[in-house]
């Protein structure tokens, strides 16, 4: 079978050989010997299915239809768009009887090209507003940074999508950016919130459940909001925010495993009674991490980990210890763009 994007050059103007091609039954004919049909004439099922195999099937666009009504129709989610944009010469409209190639499985999950591989940038925030030193970001600034990014053709993508990805089982687009935000604040709510929200973009907010409802961060009715959105994902930053790797003066063995458990199960449980989202990811207190945390982590069913190593994510990164870059008050713009690393050679260093 030849790669998607040939499909869609051939269906515009040999729809019959399309149809064997898509359902494995023949081989396609070469372009000359296309028919004068129109391509409009071709019938179609009820739900507008022209022909379907195992990785595609050609569908015939409605009035009305668009390439995010198609990904929820046939794949699962609006966010899949960009698979059929691809699939089919990068349009970023269909058109009505004009034949649509939908893949149905991804044809390159890891994002492996000639010399090059994927990698995806997790992007950490922590505090907003106009002071507050380094970590602090301006509204302004972050309204600029995420407005130049859905401006640029970069996708964000949820946290979530990266264990598919990992696990080699569904392709990310290929600009996808995951943008996280530490600790909990209440600027979060108060600033990043609105940009996220106007412009549809997915974020994850890790807190540490100690601090929920404390002077300066979100309380409870803020996280039940977040997560009833739709758009953010509150997940676990510990309980304490205690560094978990470093022992307390004259802790022993039994209490610093006690006190792991606290930082790991704790949160998750309390996140889970309260708010309607799935508590599976986790964001170390200062990026640290050793092989007990990850004995916990995975013995409480946790499926992601974020450390504050900077550098993108190829389809072979380690889930409990994706890297992220930190986005800091001072940097410009171009600042900004350099720590969106979405590919690196093959044989570079990480």
């Amino acid at each position: 079978m030849r790669p998607l994007p040939c499909l869609l050059r051939a269906a515009s103007a040999l729809v019959p050989a399309l149809l064997l091609a898509a359902c494995g039954t023949g081989p396609m004919a070469p372009p000359a010997a296309a028919p004068a049909t129109p391509v409009a004439a071709v019938p179609a099922a009820q739900d507008g299915v022209v022909a379907r195999g195992e990785r595609l099937l050609v569908y015939l666009p409605r009035s009305g239809d668009t390439l995010r009504s198609v990904a929820a129709q046939w794949l699962g989610g609006e966010e899949q768009d960009w698979q059929i944009a691809a699939a089919n010469g990068g349009i970023a409209q269909p058109q009505p009887g004009v034949p649509l190639v939908v893949p149905l499985s991804s044809p390159n999950p890891g994002g492996i090209s000639g010399d090059s591989y994927q990698t995806v940038p997790v992007l950490c925030y922590h505090r907003f507003g106009s002071g507050g030193g380094r970590m602090t970001v301006t509204p302004a600034r972050f309204a600029e940074q995420m407005q130049w990014l859905v401006d640029n053709g970069y996708r964000v993508v949820r946290l979530a999508q990266l264990g598919d990805y990992l696990a080699g089982r569904a392709a990310l687009p290929p600009r996808a950016v995951v943008v996280t935000v530490d600790d909990g604040y209440a600027s979060f709510h108060q600033h990043a919130w609105p940009v996220l929200r106007r412009l549809g973009l997915p974020a994850t907010l890790f807190v540490y459940t100690d601090f929920i409802g404390a002077g300066l961060a979100v309380g409870w009715p803020q996280l039940q909001e977040l997560s009833a959105s739709g758009l953010v994902d509150v997940q676990v930053h510990s309980k304490t925010h205690r560094n978990l790797i470093e022992r307390q003066g004259g802790e022993s063995d039994e209490r610093y495993r006690q006190s792991l458990d606290q930082e790991i199960r704790v949160p998750r449980e309390l996140l889970q009674q309260r708010l309607p989202t799935p508590v599976q990811h986790y964001a170390y207190p200062f990026g640290d991490a050793n092989e007990q945390v990850l004995d916990l982590l995975a013995r409480q069913h946790y499926t992601l980990a974020v450390t504050v190593t900077p550098g993108g994510n190829a389809f072979f990164a380690q889930p409990f210890m994706l890297r992220r870059t930190m986005v800091f008050g001072d940097h410009d713009m171009e600042a900004f763009r350099a720590r969106l690393q979405t590919s690196r050679r093959i044989g570079a260093q990480p």
